[in-house]
């Protein structure tokens, strides 16, 4: 499988793993910035954007073990040995694992807006659960929306709809294989590293915002309990997307925490 990738700056290697169905557009707000002081990785998963799946076997057995492998086969690539790692939403499913697995591989760890699932997982409401399943009845743009307006606070959706509608469009226009959204969907869904997460000793940046309503704050709270050397960091009036919506406030406590 080959993965589409793009490097920025120079200095200690930064790679940083997307949320659901997302690519290495969704960190538009970070890049310039760390890429100041890091070798900032973007990369598009397999079967997202520029990666797409052109053999079939690369569609087959998907699974969070496969999609840790990505990871490694970009640090391979760009022959990192260790390398800092970022992480969003289900890009932190994918981080835990790496980091559980390949714990050599990983220098610091950041988790954003994540959860280790799990009996102790804070689910939001159902309306936001819906928005995940695909309605037939809305085009690909309605749905896309949907999904991603209550990742954003009202105030903040208001008074920069223009943001919002960037972050859709890159979306719309960054293709998702139907089979590897429902394969991360289901992913997502039954990941559970609650009773493993605590054998991580990596230095972790544990990140969420107040007013998340994808992934709840209370997550980032229990996941930072259970991790041996994390810090927990909230940020107020931050919503799921809280990296893009306060990205001046993000991006400060990453470089802060990775100094």
């Amino acid at each position: 499988m080959k993965l589409f990738y793009e490097t920025h700056g120079a200095g200690e290697p930064l790679i940083l793993i997307p949320g659901f169905a997302s690519g290495g557009w969704t960190w538009f707000r970070q890049i310039d910035d760390l890429s100041k002081d890091f070798q900032v990785i973007t990369f598009d998963p397999r079967g997202i954007g520029k990666s797409k799946i052109e053999n079939p076997k690369d569609s087959e057995n998907l699974s969070m073990q496969v999609f840790v492998e990505d990871v490694l086969q970009v640090l391979d690539k760009l022959r990192i040995e260790k390398a800092n790692v970022l992480s969003a939403s289900f890009g932190g499913f994918v981080a835990q694992e790496l980091a559980l697995k390949f714990p050599e591989r990983v220098n610091k760890l950041i988790l954003a807006c994540t959860t280790a699932g799990g009996a102790n997982h804070v689910k939001p409401d159902i309306e936001i659960l819906r928005s995940f399943t695909p309605d037939p009845n809305l085009t690909v743009g309605e749905r896309i929306r949907k999904f991603f307006r209550p990742a954003f606070t009202e105030r903040f959706g208001k008074e920069h709809a223009e943001v919002v509608e960037k972050v859709c469009r890159l979306r719309e226009l960054n293709e998702v294989a139907e089979i590897v959204y429902f394969a991360q969907l289901e992913a997502a869904f039954s990941f559970n590293s609650e009773d493993r997460i605590g054998a991580v000793e990596t230095k972790t940046l544990v990140m969420t915002g107040d007013q998340d309503k994808i992934v709840p704050m209370q997550n980032s709270v229990n996941l930072a309990e259970k991790l041996p050397n994390a810090i927990l960091k909230i940020i107020e009036n931050g919503s799921h997307m809280f990296f893009i919506e306060n990205a001046d406030e993000f991006n400060r406590a990453v470089k802060e925490f990775l100094r």
